[in-house]
């Protein structure tokens, strides 16, 4: 095991020792073997790491960190100046499209399957990226545009797909742009800088697609721990594409990304993703099946070229601080499979608003094959969490969402997942296009949406094993509810916030209302129909619901099972300051007079299309024993319903995460 020391003050022709530091950390990368340690000493690096090789197993890793007690930044940016005041707050800049390579941010549009243009409004937006200080601006599309937005004082911002104006996160922000135009030898800016003299203070421009991703795949079982990671132009990153990220693994197995700071990625900052040979963009770059067709095949094609346990995923992203990107904090289709995500902090994903597509969240995983995602924190989002396709065998347990527009969106996938002593502060909590998903001890402070999907038959899977068992549309139900704690609210303001399709929208479970309450009666629904597929169109799956609280006009499905229904008002918001968040809560007496007994996987249904249970990922059934705050529910107690041992009645702060 050997130490390779890289600092600003260094060479790469010296040999890597503490006294005779390497300059770039590629090029230790380049000289890193199994079991070594890359130790990377303060300052800036403006570079784009590529390890050459991995490790051999999770006790021999290739180690990338930064040494201890120093701040570390690697960017995929470089530093401009001779600007040239152009009046009316308008500067210019000139440089050689040398600087770039294959890759200029500023000729490549973000594009691909699923973005959303609206070609009459000229919308088309490109990767690059202008930053005073460390904080982007806004693309415009002419010179007169720059100038607008450098004595601009727009507060409020047009969403390109809901059609909904939400307020600007960041005001002074508007007021810097940027415009490019690019030449055989050179790109030039035109930007604004919010009265600064771009001069004087520092202004960088991302140059590089990536900053910690490999260039080719199976380089395994690497570690990368405590840098600032930022600025990269990568590219839109659906789940019919290669999905480079600002960091990766590039297909892949065993990576450990923790303890980072990562901002600022045009559009995805960790991926845990595809790659091209299973689909890149066809349905955009052939036009001749659908984004959904393509995405199937890509399912098949991945199990040819070894999509399994052995070969991919297995990753672990932990107490990362991920923030400022412009589609995704979290991406991964496929390669993200058997990977545990937990105690990151992320916020401000796609504020700005610059572009649209169907793939934005703060994390958005498809195949999420036995994904753990853990004590997050994440909020001022669009959306939270989208996890699409195949999520089986999924787990979210203890996170906290707030402010974002909606928490929760799981689509088109069958089961079993488990969403466990959660959070779900937002005005819209969950929008529910699946089957198959069990809740138990959630607080859900906002509206929950329920719709079937008939025209998209998506996979499901044998369980724990990327092996494909078959695929089906999705009738809905199949549902698990059980301790949870729902409030009502205003359906319309919630949806005025930035979602969609409130009419089958509601608060609480009396969406389910017409939804089988047994599995028998599900059966008895089928004998009253002939034939063989036809009987089962149609159909809705049952629905289990059992001491479920209902406060402030939240209303259960008719005849439910202990539930607990209280009239007048009960308020839930989350504060934060810094690292603290606290939960504020007003509850009366009666919520927290419900009780019911510890809940485990034997408790919950088994699914009817994936025909598996809600299990451990060693395959045991699953414990559901630790609250929200980390306090466990032994076997013989009674709670109340809730993400709390001990919810409390009446006016509470209680400290979820430190």
């Amino acid at each position: 095991m050997t130490e390779i020391h890289v600092a600003v003050s260094g060479d790469d022709a010296a040999d890597g020792t503490v006294d005779a530091p390497l300059r770039t950390i590629d090029r230790a990368a380049g000289l890193a073997h199994p079991g070594d340690t890359v130790v990377v000493h303060a300052g800036t690096y403006r570079e784009w790491v590529r390890p050459r090789r991995g490790g051999l197993s999770d006790t021999r890793r290739i180690t990338y960190t930064a040494a201890e007690g120093e701040h570390v930044r690697i960017t995929g940016a470089e530093a401009v100046t001779g600007w040239v005041d152009e009046g009316d707050g308008v500067w210019r800049v000139s440089v050689p499209s040398s600087l770039f390579g294959e890759w200029n941010p500023y000729a490549i549009e973000v594009g691909g399957d699923w973005i959303v243009y609206d070609d009459v409004r000229r919308d088309r937006k490109h990767l690059g990226d202008v930053y005073l200080n460390g904080s982007g601006s806004y693309e415009a599309h002419s010179v007169a545009e720059v100038a607008a937005a450098a004595t601009s004082e727009r507060t409020e911002i047009r969403d390109d797909w809901t059609g909904i104006v939400v307020p600007v996160r960041d005001v002074a922000q508007t007021r810097r742009a940027w415009y490019a135009e690019v030449g055989p030898d050179a790109t030039t800016i035109w930007a604004s800088f919010d009265g600064a003299d771009p001069n004087a203070e520092q202004v960088e421009i991302n140059v590089r697609r990536s900053v910690f991703y490999p260039d080719r795949h199976h380089v395994d079982y690497i570690t990368v721990r405590g840098f600032e990671l930022a600025q990269a132009a990568c590219p839109w990153t659906p789940p019919t594409a290669d999905q480079p990220g600002l960091i990766g693994p590039n297909w892949a197995k065993g990576w450990i990304i923790e303890d980072n700071v990562i901002h600022d990625a045009k559009c995805s900052a960790i991926s845990i993703g595809k790659e091209a040979s299973t689909g890149d963009n066809y349905a955009t770059v052939r036009g001749d099946k659908s984004g959904y067709q393509y995405q199937l095949e890509s399912v098949f094609s991945a199990r040819q070229i070894g999509w399994d346990r052995e070969h991919v995923g297995s990753h672990v992203i932990r107490r990362n601080h991920v923030y400022d990107c412009g589609q995704n904090g979290i991406v991964g289709h496929l390669g993200c499979v058997f990977s545990t995500i937990e105690d990151n902090h992320i916020h401000d994903i796609a504020t700005r608003r610059e572009f649209y597509g169907y793939e934005i969240a703060g994390i958005k995983l498809h195949a999420a094959i036995d994904v753990v995602i853990r004590g997050n924190r994440i909020h001022d989002c669009s959306l939270g969490t989208w996890l699409d396709w195949e999520t089986q065998g999924t787990r979210l347990s203890r996170n906290v969402y707030y402010r974002n527009e909606r928490d929760l969106f799981i689509e088109v996938s069958h089961g079993p997942y488990l969403v466990e002593h959660n959070v779900l502060a937002s005005p819209v909590s969950l929008d529910n296009m699946s089957q198959g998903g069990a809740y138990v001890h959630n607080l859900v402070a906002g509206a929950v949406r329920l719709e079937h999907v008939r025209d998209r038959a998506t996979p499901y899977h044998r369980p724990h094993s990327t092996q494909v068992a078959g695929y089906a549309v999705i009738e809905g139900g199949d549902d698990t509810w059980i301790g949870n704690v729902f409030l009502g609210g205003n359906l319309a303001e919630a949806y005025e916030a930035g979602s969609f399709g409130f009419e089958r929208s509601g608060y609480g479970t009396a969406g389910y209302a017409a939804y089988p309450a047994s599995f028998d009666e599900y059966l008895a629904g089928l004998r009253e129909n002939e034939g063989d597929h036809r009987r089962f169109m149609d159909l809705r799956q049952p629905v289990t619901l059992h001491g479920n609280v209902y406060l402030a006009g939240a209303r259960g499905r008719d005849g439910e099972a202990d539930a607990v229904v209280v009239d007048g008002p009960a308020h839930v918001r989350v504060e934060d300051d810094g690292d603290v968040v606290v939960l504020v809560t007003d509850l009366p007496e009666a919520a927290t007079a419900a009780v019911v007994g510890a809940v485990g996987g034997r408790d919950l249904p088994r699914v009817r299309v994936a025909n598996a249970d809600v299990e451990e990922l060693d395959g045991s059934p699953a414990v559901i024993d630790v609250d929200l705050v980390g306090r466990r529910r032994t076997a013989d107690g009674r709670y109340p319903a809730g993400p709390l041992v001990d919810l409390p009645a009446g006016p509470a702060r209680t400290r979820v995460l430190d």
